[in-house]
């Protein structure tokens, strides 16, 4: 009944699924497929900011309007080059009736047909330009064009204010990112494998990362990638692995301790929390028995357990046999007993 009240569980020990782990740093980063980098294809003056921070951004919806004379410029492009086309298209049509009726000379048919292709390039040439303007919504009246987000997602950064000029990014110039929008539900996180841990390391292998913001906490993914190359500097491999983050608490960027389960085996093996350290000794509290007067008789006994860092179970190397029976849950109450 004290035990009971205390919470204290004994149980036999079993063979269980234990694995050795790989332990390396790695990084937070947004899953590419949940992020949009959005970069304006006009250069001119921000006239309104309608994103803000931490704003949810459907597929579509406008981020800000930018004031530009690219706009013009590429609808005036977009009418000229359909007016010449038009020009020489005609031009072209009559030397060729000419030519057929041998009613003009072969270089003045090959000149048209030569201007008639050069005018449907560049034709083609604006037309290509102006689709760049598609995605967004093109005021030609105050020659506006409004920046749409490309996925849905939150704003997680915003790189502009009113009245800044920015560059276009189809303009040659050094084009800056504006908006960046994401989705934190499920990130990945880029680790380093050395040269002789490569051949252990299986995509579906089970992962776990710590980061310091959240010092007892354990977050569970799986490797989904491996590199095929090494860094010829570091002499390592990029290893990916995908966690689902539906609290956002990983944030792109922190850094991580990531373990990575490999070779899983059965083994004798003991619950983390049932192994204590009591001065220089590791050691388990096991039932033997039980006294005249009826009481549970509890012994403690030094063990021999491989502590690895991130699994649950703990190898027994010594010490115990198959069917013992350990205090699993509760053992820290009795070390000042014992």
């Amino acid at each position: 009944s004290q035990m009971k009240e205390a919470g204290i569980i004994v149980e036999a020990i079993e063979e269980q699924d234990v694995d050795d782990t790989i332990l390396t740093s790695g990084r937070v980063t947004f899953a590419d497929i949940n992020v949009g980098h959005v970069f304006t294809p006009v250069t001119g003056r921000v006239m309104k900011v309608i994103a803000q921070l931490g704003q949810h951004m459907k597929k579509g919806d406008p981020l800000a309007v930018i004031q530009s004379p690219d706009v013009g410029q590429f609808s005036s492009d977009l009418g000229k080059a359909d007016a010449d086309l038009i020009a020489a298209q005609r031009d072209y049509r009559r030397e060729k009736e000419l030519w057929e009726k041998h009613a003009t000379s072969q270089k003045d048919f090959e000149t048209a047909e030569d201007t008639y292709r050069k005018a449907k390039a560049e034709k083609d040439r604006a037309l290509q330009k102006a689709s760049l303007l598609r995605s967004g919504n093109v005021n030609m009246v105050d020659q506006s064009y409004t920046l749409p987000s490309p996925i849905d997602g939150e704003v997680l950064m915003r790189n502009l204010s009113m009245g800044v000029e920015v560059q276009g990014q189809y303009s040659g110039g050094a084009s800056q990112e504006l908006f960046t929008i994401g989705r934190l539900g499920e990130v990945w996180v880029l680790g380093d494998l050395f040269e002789l841990d490569m051949a252990r390391v299986t995509v579906g292998a089970p992962a776990s990362v710590r980061v310091i913001a959240y010092p007892g906490k354990v977050f569970e993914g799986k490797v989904d990638w491996v590199s095929r190359i090494l860094d010829p500097t570091m002499r390592t491999a990029k290893v990916r692995c995908t966690f689902d983050n539906p609290d956002s608490l990983l944030k792109p960027e922190m850094y991580a301790t990531v373990a990575i389960s490999v070779e899983v085996r059965k083994e004798l093996a003991l619950p983390k929390g049932s192994v204590l350290r009591s001065l220089d000794e590791t050691v388990v509290f096991v039932e033997r028995g039980k006294t005249d007067a009826g009481k549970i008789r509890l012994v403690r006994v030094p063990v021999v357990v491989d502590e690895g860092e991130s699994s649950n179970w703990l190898p027994v190397s010594k010490g115990l046999d198959k069917g013992t029976r350990v205090v699993t849950h509760g053992a820290v109450l009795l070390l000042g007993l014992l």
